[in-house]
């Protein structure tokens, strides 16, 4: 990137293709010679359906083609004139768009721009050699990305973006002293940047495997951030796009915490449930229902819980709950009939513990439960019609 050159245009044809043949034409055509019909249609300013006009400026526009919205190029850029603040929001615009080479010309042309005009700017230079960085960075061209950085320390020390684009480049070509030094920079200046916390760890290992037990004595000095740069930086209005990585960040850490506190709570109440110890279990099960309220294999482990504690309606209400989410839950099923029977509602827990043979014809729990509650069924039944006073 940076060194891409120009192609010379294509005459259009493959392999094999002979200089007098019209692409998808016939052999009797000249070169350039365009077909009838398509002569015709131009005429009439007619293409491919859509009708064209002449442009002030001589060529063809299509009416219905959609605006391109460019207003982000008159954005006002620190103290940049307007035609190199043009050219610094066209490669921001482009390198956000992954268009990392384009980006790098515009960078370089706003550069060139701000020599020739004698920009007196130290901020506004830095922050457009810190981009052009970012560029060969992304681009694997980690020595001009080096180069830039330092050109941008020189204009602004201290600045927090290049000295981290160096050090990921100086960590990039294994000259991890170096990287470590700018990477501490980094942290001195913002504690709050996680690559570096990240890369200051990993480094360190090497460095350690490297060096032995005296690999702080072969690094080079880190420089002391001046309490002023740190205040600065600190009382420096968050962007709104660190604003939003910062707010990611936090979401992330905060969804990792839950993950684990939710994973923990679910083992700690399946071993209770082992032990026989329900009601500490159910409250776990609880808990983690307050983490993950969908998570339907809470509610049928609740609902064991429950029936051991024979709390009937609840286990029914859990294993509701859960067939709600799983219609086709098996356990939900069963475990329900099993609430069914302790409310003596035999009826119900028959056809729960049907839908359970019904989906697997093998559960022998459900073909034993069943019988028994036939049996509890037929002599509910029996019971019922002695009960019924005779006319």
């Amino acid at each position: 990137m940076g060194n891409a050159q120009e192609k010379p245009p294509s005459t259009g044809g493959g392999p094999g293709f002979k200089p007098n043949q019209t692409p998808g034409g016939s052999w009797s055509r000249g070169w350039g010679e365009k077909p009838q019909a398509q002569r015709a249609s131009e005429k009439k300013g007619v293409s491919n359906g859509t009708r064209r006009e002449e442009s002030p400026a001589g060529g063809q526009k299509e009416q219905n083609s959609p605006a391109v919205d460019t207003s982000y190029l008159d954005a006002p850029a620190g103290a940049l004139p307007p035609h190199l603040a043009r050219l610094k929001n066209e490669g921001n615009h482009l390198f956000k768009h992954g268009q990392f080479g384009e980006a790098l010309g515009k960078y370089s042309q706003a550069i060139d721009g701000c020599t020739e005009a004698g920009i007196d700017s130290p901020e506004d230079v830095c922050i457009l050699y810190s981009n052009r960085a970012a560029c060969y960075l992304k681009d694997g061209n980690s020595n001009d990305c080096i180069q830039d950085c330092s050109r941008a320390l020189e204009l602004q020390p201290y600045s927090l973006k290049p000295l981290l684009r160096r050090a990921m480049a100086y960590e990039t070509l294994e000259r991890y002293r170096k990287a470590y030094v700018d990477y501490k920079t980094v942290l001195q200046i913002d504690t709050g940047v996680q690559a570096a916390h990240d890369s200051v760890h990993r480094i360190t290992k090497m460095l350690i495997e490297e060096d032995g037990p005296e690999w702080r004595e072969k690094l080079p000095e880190i420089p002391v951030v001046p309490l002023v740069v740190q205040q600065q930086h600190r009382d420096k209005p968050l962007s709104a796009e660190v604003a939003k990585a910062r707010a990611a960040r936090v979401a992330q850490e905060e969804a990792r915490r839950q993950e684990t506190r939710f994973a923990a709570l679910k083992h700690q109440g399946n071993d209770l449930v082992k032990k026989g110890q329900f009601h500490e279990a159910l409250k776990k099960y609880t808990e983690c229902l307050t983490i993950k309220p969908t998570e339907c294999a809470l509610y049928t482990n609740r609902a064991i819980c429950q029936l051991r504690l024979s709390r009937f309606d609840e286990a029914k209400q859990d294993c509701d709950t859960a067939l709600r989410m799983e219609p086709s839950n098996k356990k939900a099923f069963y475990r329900r009939a099993l609430a069914h029977k302790g409310l003596q509602d035999y009826m119900a827990a028959s056809t729960d513990l049907l839908e359970v043979l019904q989906l697997d014809p093998n559960v022998h729990e459900a073909e034993q439960e069943l019988t028994v509650v036939t049996g509890l069924l037929r002599q509910s039944l029996i019971d019922n019609a002695e009960q019924t006073p005779r006319v």
